[in-house]
């Protein structure tokens, strides 16, 4: 049973999102500011987070910003209609996911499903059943271990979340091979989760800023305006 966080100022949101995860077989967890999140984060950490962006005594932003200096714990922001800015610079900072207020609570359990299932997918691909052998993935200086969520450049450690490393691995497997948006929306997303040109592009610039922080020279992963995005192989 995954635990899920659920940090949202609106009691009515608390108590029929809660309803409903639990219905879905969940254990939820629920807090009305990002502090009081933070404060339970400190002694032990759900499975993924559901985070409202505008909360008294904490945001969102603040919390995730907390939140990605110790873990990478999968985080769906949930944002105001028009509040476009907040959604990328959510991604930016780490998120892995955003859902627009009004929702329908079916879209947000689906949203959490599928972030659940991508994460299992990254150690449950890598191993194989019959030798328990972890298939490592090196392409130049990049070092991938899905098993272990691992990801290292120029034997420097890279932290990255549950999509960036699916992006990557995406995009490393075939060097030189271009991946359209469209394809990365595959990799990253369910057939039935909608997300637009600008989540993808999100995703990369924040997995550029991250390799670059390990090598300030990083730049395997190149842009083709209007196409999409491959890896070069150093």
């Amino acid at each position: 049973m995954s635990k899920i966080a659920l940090v949202d100022d609106d009691r009515n949101i608390l108590t029929s999102v809660s309803m409903t995860l639990e219905a879905e077989g969940f254990e939820v967890e629920t807090y009305n500011d990002g502090q009081a999140a933070l404060d339970a984060f400190n002694k032990k950490l759900p499975d993924m987070a559901v985070l409202d962006i505008k909360m008294p005594r904490m945001d969102g932003m603040d919390l995730l910003q907390r939140l990605r200096q110790k873990t990478q714990m999968p985080v769906i922001f949930l944002t105001s209609k028009d509040d476009e800015i907040d959604e990328v610079l959510g991604l930016r900072m780490g998120a892995d996911d955003y859902v627009k207020k009004p929702f329908s609570q079916r879209l947000l359990v689906e949203r959490i499903r599928a972030l659940l299932r991508r994460q299992e997918a990254t150690a449950g691909d890598a191993t194989n059943a019959n030798t328990g052998e972890t298939k490592v993935m090196e392409r130049g200086e990049l070092r991938m271990d899905p098993l272990r969520h691992a990801v290292s450049w120029k034997g420097a450690d890279v932290s990255l979340t549950v999509t960036e490393f699916l992006l990557l691995q995406a995009l490393a497997q075939r060097p030189g091979f271009v991946k359209s948006r469209d394809q990365l929306m595959d990799v990253a997303y369910d057939d039935q989760v909608y997300v637009d040109d600008r989540t993808i592009d999100s995703h990369i610039k924040r997995l550029r800023k991250k390799m670059r922080t390990a090598d300030p020279e990083f730049s395997a992963i190149e842009t083709l305006y209007g196409i999409g995005y491959r890896y070069n192989e150093e």
